[in-house]
């Protein structure tokens, strides 16, 4: 079930390349992402992307429409990259299934660490609180948010969690541990990237039965 879901997941990301106008749009969308890890959210704009690529002003907006979309756009290529780190991590043929799920929650919790303003945007109110996703994020982040599901109850039947919670309960309730280690760690609150291995083992602990 995690294969195929993977698999449907990079056939969107397949597609989604086929839209791509070019190498400019690739360019628009790499020093986006450079000048939101610099600047955050508020610092950034088409303006200044322009300005970053060395194009007109007018240039970016052949290829979002305003803000609100680049941000989208970026937060797409934020959610596609961790499928592509997780697809990694349960394609490995010698791995135990408790090992991968260790593995799961350390990158997971170490994307956000590494990439603050992204996993912001991918995750924060800018977008999801102002209901302004794009359909095309959406395309991406919604089964993103349904892999955490079918990945808990693969890991129930599997013997790793326990079967006798209700598995969209326990989706939510594990998904929300490591988001909050995440967001401790991108605040600066009790806690710092010294702590992320103790703090991943901590959960893997707490969630599996073996």
């Amino acid at each position: 079930m995690i294969k195929t879901f993977l698999i449907e997941v990079r056939d969107i990301k397949q597609s989604k390349s086929s839209y791509h106008h070019g190498d400019l749009r690739a360019s628009l969308l790499e020093s986006a992402e450079l000048l939101l890890r610099e600047d955050g959210i508020e610092g950034l704009s088409l303006r200044k992307l322009a300005d970053k690529v060395g194009v007109s002003r007018t240039a970016p907006y052949h290829h979002f429409k305003d803000k609100n979309e680049l941000l989208c756009a970026i937060a797409e290529q934020g959610f596609l990259h961790w499928r592509d780190i997780a697809e990694k991590i349960f394609e490995q043929p010698d791995v135990s299934v408790k090992q991968k799920y260790q593995q799961f929650v350390q990158e997971y919790i170490q994307y956000a660490a590494d990439n603050p303003e992204l996993y912001d945007l991918m995750f924060g109110r800018t977008i999801w609180k102002q209901n302004s996703a794009t359909d095309s994020l959406k395309d991406v982040a919604y089964p993103s948010f349904q892999f955490q599901v079918e990945l808990t109850r693969s890991w129930q039947q599997q013997g790793l969690m326990s079967s006798s919670e209700n598995t969209l309960r326990l989706a939510q309730v594990a998904w929300g541990t490591m988001h909050g280690i995440a967001r401790l760690l991108i605040d600066g609150i009790y806690a710092d990237n010294s702590h992320i291995e103790e703090m991943c083992q901590c959960v893997v602990n707490i969630f599996t039965s073996e």
